[in-house]
């Protein structure tokens, strides 16, 4: 789960690290009351959306003025912002932030991220913070600083001094750059996160450092026990699909293809669709309906996938262990019959009760079509898109909203 800046600017003040003053604005006269409370005269504007490089993409406006505040608000508010991490949809921003500008030296980028394959935290850091970060860890790679946690010991003095010397930050700054680092770790660990990121890290007229910009990402499987990181969650900046589906206890992530499928586990949900790409085809969706499938739950999951007007054709597969192919094979037919499907509809049963849900599904006299293996399945599934004219697919903004 991801949070805006301006919530993850309070989570950072919990833990000691310095920001800017700010305050969140909903419409542009109280941008204008929040620039006349936390500023002697230069502020930025920002638009609160889910997504980075927001200043190339006008999403960060520097004022000097009230007049100036209103005009930016007015600008950003109720406007659709596309980043190169949005798509070509681009986020709602329902509200802004106006924060407190000084005059910027030095920038450095710092994170905290966890890598899977060593089973660490990874201290992420350079001495050229700021907009092409990215850039930076391609083509300079080697300036990059790593420095991994042993998680039975955690993160300590020695490393924050350590990555604080590697950035060249000393005299009166080292003493707050410590606190930060150590500060960073404690949310990740504290509030079970993915990412505590702080780009830039930058020196204020030379005398403190402070966090300009901030993100911190979340484990959903976590947020049961983070009641505060779960009121934080804008259900207006995720895609309308994955709420719907996540409110109703679905594993659901859209993509811009034009197959849709419902496959019970997580492995099995993508093999089918590397299944799919491999014959030509592109999957409109990953969906795991879990291993206690009722007829309900298979309904529920079909309105789902239907929802998105792109789908062309639908794939079902299911190997059923602690499920029963008859249980999948009810909630195709409720389904069907419910929901008034119109597309093709491909079900491929293996597992527990595999021919009396096969048997249900051909007595049904329901358009459905059969297929014993995976490749088959994802073969006729492409092939009644193509029969349907739709070779290929471009998600066009909003459709699936």
């Amino acid at each position: 789960m991801n949070i805006h800046e301006y919530q993850a600017k309070e989570i950072l003040k919990k833990k000691g690290i310095p920001v800017a003053a700010g305050k969140i604005a909903f419409t542009p006269e109280q941008a204008v009351a929040c620039y006349r409370d936390i500023s002697s005269g230069r502020c930025v504007v920002k638009a609160q959306v889910h997504s980075g490089a927001r200043g190339k993409a006008g999403g960060i406006i520097l004022c000097n003025s009230a007049e100036k505040v209103k005009k930016a608000a007015s600008k950003l508010l109720d406007s659709r912002l596309v980043t190169q991490q949005t798509g070509p949809q681009g986020l709602l921003v329902n509200k802004v932030y106006v924060e407190e500008a000084g005059e910027i030296g030095r920038e450095f980028y710092l994170a905290f991220v966890v890598d899977r394959s060593t089973e660490r935290v990874v201290v992420v850091a350079s001495r050229e913070g700021g907009t092409e970060i990215e850039e930076l860890a391609s083509t300079r790679p080697d300036s990059i600083i790593r420095l991994p946690i042993d998680p039975a010991i955690g993160m300590q003095s020695f490393h924050a001094r350590a990555i604080a010397f590697a950035l060249g930050i000393k005299g009166n700054l080292l003493k707050p750059t410590i606190k930060t680092l150590l500060g960073c770790y404690d949310i990740l660990v504290s509030y079970d996160a993915h990412l505590v990121e702080i780009n830039p890290f930058a020196e204020i007229r030379g005398s403190r450092l402070i966090a300009l910009d901030a993100k911190i990402n979340f484990d959903d499987n976590a947020l049961f026990k983070n009641t505060e990181v779960n009121e934080m969650r804008d259900k207006s900046q995720e895609d309308a699909r994955e709420t719907k589906a996540s409110d109703q206890d679905l594993s659901y992530v859209g993509l811009d293809g034009n197959i849709g499928c419902m496959i019970n586990g997580a492995g099995l949900a993508m093999a089918t669709m590397d299944m799919i790409k491999h014959v030509g085809g592109n999957p409109a969706n990953f969906l795991d309906i879990g291993g206690g499938a009722s007829p309900d739950r298979v309904t529920r999951a079909f309105e789902l996938v239907l929802a998105d007007h792109n789908v062309k054709a639908l794939l079902v597969n299911i190997y059923a262990g602690i499920n029963r192919c008859d249980w999948i094979a009810e909630g195709i037919i409720q389904a069907f019959r419910t929901l008034d499907i119109k597309v093709p509809l491909v079900v491929r049963l293996s597992g527990t009760n595999v021919d009396v849900g096969r048997k249900m599904l051909k007595d049904s006299q329901l358009n459905i079509e059969s297929a014993d293996t995976l490749a088959e399945a994802a073969t006729m599934a492409v092939q009644a898109v193509a029969a349907a004219g739709e070779v290929g697919h471009s998600r066009t903004p909003n459709q699936a909203e």
